[in-house]
């Protein structure tokens, strides 16, 4: 990471906004800023149309991306938060509860890593315990049973592989949340939204819509977690990244995701304003489309989507 908040990769990008921000504090230079906000926009224009797996990666992880709560925020109004699992506690991890998006009632349910040191620590960094998809999937059934539609955002490296957290079911947990989302009579939409590891993102992402924003990532595995696996070496996580074709392109190329939703140029954490308009078009868009159809029709069409992720055929 490089100083103030950019990528190593958008250093070029960098000097040139300071630049920027040092001729804005002087005054008087309205030409000159001008002219280096044209290059600004070049270099941004030539950097982010030719980004590798890994730095793709880095953009999913960005510490200046928006999070769950942020997208929320600028999204929805009326969020009303509903906390625990009925069983053991709550998980901050998890963010669940109702609101609306315009004229749309619905359930939210999303992942969230925290922003600074003490609410990152509070929150996991986002990886959930068993009683935060536990949660997840009260607030979910009880949507259902209002016929509310569900959204949910995934924003998750994977879910917590602690002691306590394995003595507390994490793998049943994980493991009720597919079977009852694959049933559930109500519009799902799923948006991995950062980060989508493993089946801590699989255990809200069981939807009858799959988006995913344009520099988010989605995988079963982390590429440092699979560089260690593959090569027993951990260092070699950019090269896994690669092979791993865990990007919005390839996702959407092997049918994992059914639509991409654009950033705003350099990526979301750009313009968070932006970036939370185009994902509450699209969202809105696929309910509309998603409405239409029965709960059953939603059960079948969603069973069936998830049955044929993977489908190969041999000559």
């Amino acid at each position: 990471m490089a100083a103030e908040g950019w990528l190593d990769f958008e250093r070029p990008i960098a000097d040139v906004e300071e630049e920027i921000e040092e001729l804005q504090a002087i005054g008087g230079f309205a030409d000159q800023i001008a002219q280096l906000r044209a290059k600004s926009d070049k270099l941004k224009q030539k950097i982010y149309a030719n980004l590798t797996p890994w730095q793709q990666v880095l953009l999913a992880r960005h510490p200046r991306r928006p999070h769950t709560t942020d997208h929320i925020e600028r999204i929805t109004q009326d969020f009303v938060e509903l906390h625990g699992d009925r069983v053991f506690g709550d998980d901050p991890a998890v963010i669940a509860g109702i609101g609306r998006i315009g004229s749309l009632n619905l359930a939210i349910v999303g992942e969230e890593k925290g922003r600074d040191t003490r609410d990152r620590i509070k929150r996991n960094f986002g990886m959930p315990h068993p009683e935060g998809y536990r949660k997840a999937l009260r607030i979910m059934q009880t949507a259902a049973r209002f016929n509310l539609p569900i959204l949910t955002l995934v924003d998750t490296n994977g879910a917590y592989p602690g002691v306590g957290a394995e003595e507390r079911g994490q793998a049943e947990a994980i493991a009720r949340n597919l079977r009852e989302m694959s049933v559930l009579p109500v519009p799902i939409v799923v948006v991995v939204a950062g980060e989508g590891g493993s089946g801590g993102a699989l255990a809200i992402a069981v939807g009858n819509r799959v988006l995913v924003m344009e520099n988010a990532i989605y995988s079963v595995i982390t590429p440092e977690g699979c560089a260690s696996i593959l090569w027993r070496d951990g260092s070699r996580a950019e090269e896994a990244a690669g092979v791993l074709k865990i990007t919005s392109r390839y996702l959407l190329e092997f049918k994992i995701v059914d639509e991409v939703i654009p950033e705003p140029l350099g990526g979301a954490h750009q313009d968070w304003d932006a970036a939370a308009a185009a994902l509450k078009e699209v969202v809105l868009r696929n309910f509309a489309e998603l409405s239409k159809l029965s709960g059953d029709e939603l059960i079948a069409q969603r069973i069936e989507k998830f049955r044929s992720m993977g489908v190969y055929t041999t000559a």
